[in-house]
């Protein structure tokens, strides 16, 4: 059993693509032309890290309610969390493509992390290799 799929309510699917693929590293898996449920369209845009089992669904904001949704889906806490096996180069590619860090990176019992926002405002921690 794993986790298939996480929604992450985004403004824009291209901005979305963008950041993840061009900025994070994630790899495109599906931009498919889609329909809501009451038949307008929509785009299917699914991206992962690569080699990982779980994905993201990048969910354009469609009405009010998810509008106000875009960046607090966690409520101002880190709800995701990237595993990396090289946190320093990670970290340094990262701040280099304009990814906002809003904590300096610091050591902890489970290893390296500094927490970044997302293109929707959500934050992540980037999370190094757990110590020996």
């Amino acid at each position: 059993m794993y986790l298939e799929q996480v929604s992450i309510i985004v403004d824009s699917y291209d901005d979305a693509i963008e950041f993840f693929v061009e900025k994070l590293g994630f790899e495109l898996l599906e931009d498919s032309p889609a329909t809501t449920n009451d038949g307008r369209p929509k785009r299917w845009v699914v991206v992962r890290p690569p080699e990982a089992k779980t994905t993201l669904l990048l969910a354009q904001a469609d009405g009010d309610r998810q509008r106000r949704a875009v960046g607090e889906q966690f409520a101002g806490r880190v709800g995701l969390f990237l595993r990396v096996d090289d946190f320093d180069a990670a970290y340094d590619r990262m701040r280099a493509s304009g990814v906002e860090f809003v904590t300096e990176p610091r050591a902890e019992s489970y290893g390296q992390v500094a927490v970044f926002l997302d293109i929707a405002g959500n934050r992540w921690d980037l999370l190094g290799p757990r110590p020996a």
